[in-house]
Parts: structure tokens; sequence; C-alpha cells
């Protein structure tokens, strides 16, 4: 990881925690999000290992911004984007299909859909697309949105392989408007490791996503150690799942891994040139 952050100050990326001028301002509305009644508790439980406040305001984001969070899972982070997009901005989930010949795929968009109607007075300007790498991937109308993110998802593209990883960053290339923000954060896999052609365990090197991006045409300008957690060895038995909040081991070494917490993650931020 050092070595990493040592490459990219070279390379004038920048390396932080969350840029100094948001510090200082602060966001009273994305504050207000974080502490609203719509967020699910054992979502609110994981906030010390996700920091969204943090990692929002790294990537820029504003309240007049149209924002596409892919393949938004539970809803995490839409519990959070949603209202604090709901007056000037405007929120797109790219989400699985409920037409899906995928049965899984079909309940995570019944889901996500009952979710939003359950609180119309948080959910309702917020749009829903169909994302279902390898194809449909058109998360939204070329040129239209301010910024893309995604959340612990890449891992699962690169299973499918490096066509679809590089499918999905094109996608997100074309919907970007020139200056647009592409937010990434996943697992990292350390960069002395071997990076595992279908991340099986669940971990990436960052040079990986990285390359796969330029190779879409972004430039990367910044990344932040916001969400880096030090305990974690990136090597545990079921790769990244035997962490909370899965558990993947179940009562096999859970004081153990509930002691390291949530994974080692890197935090990128890319631009549409």
């Amino acid at each position: 990881m050092k070595n990493w952050l040592l490459a990219a100050a070279a390379l004038g990326v920048l390396v932080a925690a969350v840029p100094a001028q948001a510090q200082a301002e602060g966001d009273v509305a994305l504050k207000a999000a974080l502490a609203g009644a719509q967020r699910t508790p054992a979502f609110v439980a994981r906030d010390t290992w996700r920091h969204p406040y943090e990692t929002l305001q790294f990537f820029g984001l504003r309240p007049d911004m149209t924002v596409v969070e892919i393949s938004p899972g539970g809803g995490w982070y839409t519990e959070i984007l949603a209202p604090y997009l709901r007056g000037a901005g405007r929120l797109v989930l790219a989400a699985d299909d409920p037409a899906s010949v995928n049965a899984y795929n079909r309940r995570s968009a019944e889901r996500l859909r009952a979710k939003l109607d359950a609180q119309p007075a948080v959910y309702d300007r917020v749009q829903l697309t169909v994302f279902a790498p390898p194809a449909p991937l058109q998360i939204a109308a070329p040129g239209s949105v301010d910024l893309v993110l995604t959340f612990r998802n890449v891992h699962n593209w690169a299973a499918d392989g490096d066509d679809t990883v590089r499918a999905v960053f094109k996608s997100v290339f074309d919907s970007l408007k020139p200056g647009g923000t592409f937010g990434v954060v996943d697992h990292r896999l350390p960069a002395d490791r071997v990076q595992d052609a279908k991340a099986s365990s669940g971990y990436l090197q960052v040079a990986y996503v990285v390359r796969l991006a330029e190779g879409a045409g972004f430039k990367l300008v910044g990344a932040s150690e916001v969400n880096a957690n030090r305990k974690d060895s990136a090597d545990h038995p079921n790769g990244v799942w035997a962490l909370p909040p899965s558990y993947a081991n179940k009562d096999q070494d859970r004081a153990r891994f509930a002691a390291i917490g949530e994974s080692d993650r890197f935090t990128l931020r890319f631009t549409r040139p």
C-alpha cells in the first residue's frame, strides 16, 4: 500500500482523506442525510468502516448533480444519496433487471423496488435503469451524468473477465459529461500478491483497476486512504467474505474477523477528460 501511495504522489495524483476545502466548509445537507430517519440502523452501524461523509466529499458530490450509483445492492449508499439529491439533483440507480432469467437478480430488483416504494417522500424522484453485465450496460444517456459511483462491485465484474470490466468502464465513460467523475471503492489486494484473474477472493490490485479505467479513457486524479484498514491481511479463508458483515466462515474465528473489521479498501477518483 505504501509503495502505491508514493507512486501516486510522484504522478501528481491527489492522495488525501478528503479535500482540504471540503473539510473546512463541510456539507450540512450531507450530514443531515446521514443522520436521517430513512437510514436502516444496521446500515448506520457500518459507517465506522465505510466513512460515507468523507468518501462522498472526496468524490466531489454536490446536491445539484446528476449521479448514477451502479449496482446499489440493498441500498446502503442509496439511503444517503436519494434524500441529498432529491431537491436540486437527480439520482439514477443502475440496478438488476427485474425481468432477468437469473432468479437471484430478479429478487434483488424486487427488493430494491419495494424499498423505494415504501418511502416515496425519500425515493419518489429516483430513476431506475437496468444494469446487467455483460449487457445491457447503458446506465444513462451519453454525456448526461456528473458523477458515477460504484462501491465494492468491480471485483464482481472481474469474475466475468477483463472484457466485462472494460465494457462497464466504457459505459461509465460514455455516460459522463466531459470533466465528470467516476468514483470507485473496492477491496484492496496488496501489490506484491498475484492478481487472481477472476478475483475469486474479492480483492483487487489498485494497478488492475487503474489500468482498465485508463484504457477506457479515464484519468486518475485522486486516491484516498479514507477506507484503508491496515488490520486486513487480505488472505482469509473464503476471501473478503470472511470479514464482517458477511462472516462467510460463520463461527470459525469469528471474534478474530470481527476485530479486523471490514476490508482494506482503495478509494479512487477518475475523471473523463
